[in-house]
């Protein structure tokens, strides 16, 4: 408490603040887009501001200290540096600054005094004048704020207080005021309604939007078909749905109540070689299966392939969403740490509590799930169905990650932000739920979006030169989820945000049938503000900021679709025709089976009458093994010992499309340090700006960890300095694979460059090979099993790859399905 009179002189200094605030209120500063210096929305209220303030800016900004001032909004926490330009009246508004947090954004507030720190909350009551004030993030930003000598007291004060109570916890109320907040002026309404959407993504909101995917991957044999136009079939599922282009619409109004919610295996993606990938939710065991029934449910499943159907079951292998928000909470607490309690975890401890947290296990496993999914769409002719029990979590992480793996498009800006509409948003992906905006119900929480993100990363930090988007975009977007103003994020499915923007209206003709019209905005619900796709990326980050989401990449070659047949010229391949017309097969914990309730109704009727009866033929020997289980092996033995064997460089260029198969043993994945470790190597120490230049621990430990691999890579190199031999290699691979969980702090370099060799180069001071480097020639390949990558072999780079080039054909994983022995299939051909 302050008294006397420096209590009576504190009030006068705050008097010109509170007569601000009191016209701000008033509406001046609604019509003023200059307040001060900060550039404010439409409507956008200044609460209270702090001169002569130092923000403290990240290793990703530069480090080091910007001098500015900081004002409070009912927005936002904004920073204006001191020699910032002034800012243009006439240019577009941008929601947040490069330097500004929303509050909807700030998790909690804590202040640093002399020799204590505190936890601010809006109740709470301050015996000290701050020197420091940290603003811990939902996106796992920390940002440090420190006030100057000269800074008025009244002033911290005045600030503190009003950050902390105006973020506030989120709830239903408080959400709607942070919309309209921001959005709710009629200068943002009109403007927002006048936005025109970025017509170089598809957006997959009409039957054209579909239409045009379809005739992207070449899928002529499949069609648009609108029977759930008005929800009625599926809540869950988007308004257009693609299917195979022999069933009626009459007739798949049958197949929805067999299925889970009602959703019904749909196309996904076509394979270029003519496979196509299919999501469905679990079959409805105790549903009467008529004779009608069961042809429409086969040719739902088969799609346009005759001959085989793999059912991929993700529920055994993935993680549940409960796993997911442990591990992820594990993971927050781990990277934030709090300076409030003065609670962190040891050096020595850090590497192997990020491994405790399963995250990275998590991430390995649904990569290692995709790579299976996408070799066995490699081989043609074959349907792959994703299932799931309700199909709206892992099989849109493994549908998205398979695109992104096998498709050129999806590793584009344009591409990918489409790939996130049809899989995710049209998919009915529950964002609503999972993000858990309004935290009332935390059982439903769990980041499912972010996990598939960072296995994005993953791809992209081993194959950065195969991606147009960049690191830079991926951070945009997870940041961008932390914000409740985007309509992408703020519903559950297609029929929410429909019913939000008041666009159900129907009307029928007998040509067309029902049909939606169009309501104009949101004029019919004025209390809410319209709510821009989050892809309108102008509305949140400047042009500079934009340019860094993309990076020039190799034009892709044209593709001619493969509309029927199939190109694969390899042998091995063809073996698929041994397999019984209609066989279904069950790919679970990297073996393929044909268990006899596979399907429901054939299991169902096998028993009641003699349509599917099991076939009793003898197992097949290995010259004559089906065609899934050879595919998997010829995939593991001819390209990986050709890789292997090459030593004069690149063989021409690569195939585009073919899959991008990562590295999933433990020293190849890396920590995605650029979105988790931001906050922490600057927050948890060193607040004073004498410490802005020194490394943290862990930055110092890595680096001498680097020192002593180059002395290490000059011992080798002076000892043998004519080639590398077996030895050489074998010696530094047991450096990095002493231990079994061990923890790394960087990854193995590798060369730099797209036309790299595929065999290392001596190892040096400045290029070596650790573990990454090929075997000898002479010594047979050895393939990752499932143990190897999953299992006990779990290292980790705390430090992932900043700018590594492409992963080597002969980096590839291999899943261990390649081991499995697959029965010959025991059901019938399709029922006519």
């Amino acid at each position: 408490m302050l008294t006397g009179s420096r209590t009576t002189f504190k009030v006068r200094q705050m008097l010109p603040d509170i007569k601000e605030r009191m016209l701000s209120q008033t509406g001046v500063n609604a019509r003023s887009r200059d307040v001060f210096g900060l550039r404010c929305l439409p409507g956008e209220c200044v609460l209270q501001r702090a001169v002569m303030v130092r923000k403290k800016l990240s290793a990703r900004e530069g480090r080091g200290w910007l001098s500015g001032t900081l004002f409070c909004t009912h927005f936002r926490v904004a920073f204006v540096p001191q020699d910032s330009p002034k800012p243009d009246d006439n240019a577009d508004p941008v929601l947040l600054g490069d330097h500004d947090v929303a509050l909807a954004s700030i998790e909690k507030v804590v202040v640093v005094g002399p020799n204590r720190t505190k936890l601010v909350t809006p109740n709470s009551s301050l015996k000290f004048t701050p020197e420091e004030l940290v603003l811990y993030c939902r996106d796992m930003r920390v940002i440090c704020f420190l006030f100057d000598r000269l800074t008025p007291d009244a002033q911290v004060i005045e600030i503190t207080y009003t950050i902390a109570k105006t973020y506030q916890p989120p709830k239903p109320g408080s959400v709607l005021s942070f919309q309209n907040a921001a959005l709710g002026s009629v200068e943002m309404k009109q403007f927002l309604s006048n936005r025109r959407r970025d017509a170089h993504m598809n957006w997959f909101e009409s039957a054209s939007d579909w239409e045009q995917e379809l005739e992207r991957c070449g899928a002529t044999s499949w069609r648009v078909s609108s029977v759930n136009d008005r929800f009625e079939m599926s809540t869950s599922l988007s308004r257009f749905i693609v299917v195979p282009q022999k069933v009626f619409d009459t007739e798949l109004k049958k197949s929805f109540a067999h299925f889970n919610e009602g959703r019904i295996p749909r196309w996904c993606w076509r394979h270029p070689r003519g496979s196509d990938l299919l999501r469905m939710s679990s079959f409805q065991n105790n549903i009467y299966h008529e004779k009608d029934d069961i042809r429409n449910l086969e040719m739902v499943l088969f799609g346009c392939q005759s001959s085989l159907c793999v059912v991929v079951e993700l529920g055994e292998e993935l993680p549940s969403p409960a796993d997911i928000q442990l591990a992820h909470g594990r993971l927050r607490a781990l990277c934030l740490g709090d300076i409030s309690t003065s609670v962190s975890v040891p050096d020595d401890k850090w590497l192997s509590t990020l491994e405790s947290t399963h995250w990275l296990d998590y991430i390995r496993s649904c990569l290692r799930k995709a790579s299976e999914v996408a070799c066995l769409l490699r081989s043609g002719h074959l349907t792959v169905a994703l299932q799931e029990a309700d199909d709206r979590d892992m099989s849109c992480v493994v549908s998205s990650l398979v695109q992104v793996m096998c498709d050129p498009h999806c590793r584009t800006q344009h591409g990918f932000q489409g790939l996130v509409q049809k899989e995710w948003v049209m998919g009915g992906h529950r964002f609503y739920s999972r993000i858990n905006y309004h935290r009332d119900n935390d059982k439903e929480e769990s980041p499912v979006f972010l996990l598939f993100l960072d296995c994005v990363w993953q791809l992209w930090s081993q194959y950065p030169s195969r991606f147009q988007l960049t690191d830079d975009f991926l951070l945009a977007l997870h940041d961008s989820i932390q914000l409740p103003l985007f309509s992408t994020f703020l519903a559950n499915c297609q029929r929410e945000r429909c019913k939000r923007s008041q666009n159900l209206g129907q009307s029928y003709t007998p040509v067309n049938g029902w049909r939606d019209v169009l309501h104009s905005d949101s004029s019919s619900d004025p209390c809410d503000p319209p709510l821009p796709p989050v892809w309108d990326w102008s509305l949140q980050y400047s042009k500079q900021r934009q340019d860094r989401f993309t990076q020039p990449v190799a034009p892709t070659p044209p593709l001619q679709p493969l509309l029927n047949g199939n190109l694969n010229t390899n042998p091995d391949t063809h073996r698929l025709a041994d397999t019984i017309p209609g066989s279904v097969f069950l790919l679970s914990r990297g073996s393929f089976s044909c268990p006899a309730n596979l399907l429901p109704w054939r299991s169902s009727s096998s028993s009641s009458s003699g349509v599917y009866k099991k076939s009793h033929r003898r197992a097949p020997s290995s010259e004559n093994v089906p065609g899934l289980e050879r595919l998997l092996k010829a995939w593991a033995l001819t390209e990986f010992p050709q890789s292997l064997t090459s030593t004069s460089g690149p063989q021409g260029p690569l195939d585009p499309y073919e899959p991008l198969l990562p590295l999933l043993m433990g020293p190849c994945m890396g920590i995605w340090r650029e979105c988790y470790l931001r906050g922490a190597l600057h927050a948890q120490a060193f607040s004073h700006p004498i410490s802005s230049n020194h490394l943290h621990p862990v930055e110092r430990l890595a680096q001498e960890v680097q020192q002593l691999k180059d002395k290490l890579a000059q011992v080798s190199t002076s000892t043998e300095p004519s080639t590398i031999t077996g030895e050489a290699r074998r010696t530094d691979t047991n450096l990095n694979q002493n231990t079994n969980n061990g923890t790394f702090l960087f990854p193995a370099s590798r060369p730099q460059g797209p036309g790299a060799p595929r065999v290392a180069p001596a190892p040096t001071s400045t290029n070596h090979q650790t573990s990454r480097g090929p075997p000898p020639v002479s010594a047979p390949p050895s393939r990752p099993g499932n143990k190897d990558t999953g299992g006990s072999n779990k290292h980790t780079f705390l430090f992932g790859h900043s700018s590594v080039p492409d992963a080597r054909p002969e980096q590839r994983y291999y899943p261990a399905a390649s081991n499995a022995k697959l029965p010959k299939s025991n059901g019938p051909s399709l029922a006519s």
